[in-house]
């Protein structure tokens, strides 16, 4: 393939999309019907031979790629009816769990070369490649990212939050004067983003501690793996849904510690950083043939090992003698938090792309384990402290 023609695929696409909807604008409120053109009984189907008429006169505005998705969708109804509904979501970019079985099922294979054998790409159009082939397992869901994506919005999520994280400890590492072990410092826990058992009232402490670090060597092993984890899960599966997964962790995280070890406080990034590498370690193990990245063996031993690293660093600090006695050092539980995330609703997350969750009977089944969770850790904040008559360190 060469360069994308103008203009792009995916803008002809969400443009064919646009047509379709003005010709059903209430389909989200009742079963679509296709226009009297390609369904003139209003039955909800079209047949493949006007689907593929359709197709003919519209091949100059698609991708070669998508048209190739679009003719296996046609290959795979042996009754010569296509559900229209499957064809809107296929042109809007949003694709059922049905269609998807519907092309791996279908009768044609499809047999054009491998994304990885295009050829007279530019640079921009590798890196989304690279991106394709280190997130997504199926080589037509490879294929249709690669086509429809185009940048807008860019990852931001993963990156503001990098950014605020850094910003975050200059500030610290300026006022208190010390950047290595930043923890160690007196003053480390009078600030009111971290989270302190006395202080678990404050409901933002829950969420705000990921912007306190213990050090640089803590901040800089979770920067690298926001970066380079975070990033390219966020290109394809978007700032919401890894959004959703990253702060899930983190929540999870500082509740497990309020739970599992209630006289410590919590600083760091961990506990979303765990769930996102943890989703995605899980994700490759479960699709191992499917995924194509280079070196994948070697790079799950290489995350494992620096994930095992910095567990052990922060069981280490947890028990080291505190510089603040009574109060010890931060807790290590929010990191085993964001890994029980991972395993669970992010990889549901991860393994559903561009699939509406709602539909996944596993995501209701994590979202109520989760929901359940938090209301047990809320409760047990309320009544656990005062019940088991804890003696807690006082405010710093």
């Amino acid at each position: 393939m060469g360069e994308h023609p103008s203009p792009g695929p995916a803008v002809a696409a969400c443009a064919e999309a646009e047509r379709i909807e003005e010709l059903e604008p209430e389909a989200e409120e009742r079963p679509p019907a296709a226009p009297e053109d390609f369904d003139p009984g209003n039955t909800g189907y079209i047949s493949t031979g006007k689907f593929r008429s359709l197709l003919e006169s519209h091949s100059s505005k698609l991708d070669p790629h998508k048209r190739e998705v679009l003719l296996a969708l046609a290959d795979s109804h042996a009754d010569g009816q296509i559900c229209y509904q499957d064809f809107v979501n296929l042109m809007s970019n949003k694709r059922s769990n049905s269609f998807r079985q519907a092309i791996l099922q279908g009768n044609r294979r499809l047999c054009s070369k491998a994304l990885l054998e295009e050829k007279g790409l530019n640079l921009s159009q590798r890196l989304i490649r690279h991106v394709a082939y280190e997130t997504l397992p199926r080589e037509i869901d490879r294929k249709w990212y690669y086509d429809s994506y185009t940048c807008c919005p860019p990852p931001w999520f993963m990156i503001t939050v990098t950014l605020l994280e850094v910003a975050f400890f200059l500030y610290n590492g300026v006022s208190l004067d010390q950047f290595v072990l930043q923890v160690t410092h007196p003053r480390y826990l009078k600030n009111s983003l971290v989270y302190h058992p006395q202080l678990r009232a404050q409901a933002w402490r829950y969420l705000t501690y990921i912007f306190m670090h213990a050090g640089i060597e803590h901040l800089g092993l979770n920067v690298v793996l926001q970066l380079l984890v975070g990033v390219p899960l966020e290109m394809v599966h978007g700032a919401t849904r890894i959004g959703l997964v990253y702060v899930a962790g983190v929540v999870a995280g500082s509740l497990a510690v309020s739970v599992a070890d209630m006289t410590a406080p919590v600083v760091g990034s961990s506990g979303g950083v765990y769930a996102l590498v943890s989703a995605h370690l899980a994700n490759i193990v479960m699709n191992w043939s499917g995924m194509k990245c280079q070196f994948k063996l070697l790079r799950m031993a290489v995350a494992l090992i620096c994930m095992s690293m910095e567990f052990g660093r922060a069981v280490w600090l947890r028990f080291h003698p505190s510089a603040y006695p009574p109060c010890p050092h931060p807790s290590f539980v929010a990191h085993l938090g964001g890994v029980a995330v991972g395993i669970t609703l992010g990889v549901v997350v991860l393994r559903n792309y561009e699939q509406r969750l709602q539909d996944q009977s596993l995501w209701w089944i994590f979202v109520t384990m989760y929901t359940v969770f938090v209301l047990f850790a809320v409760f047990w904040n309320i009544f656990a402290y005062s019940l088991l008559d804890l003696k807690l360190p006082p405010p710093p």
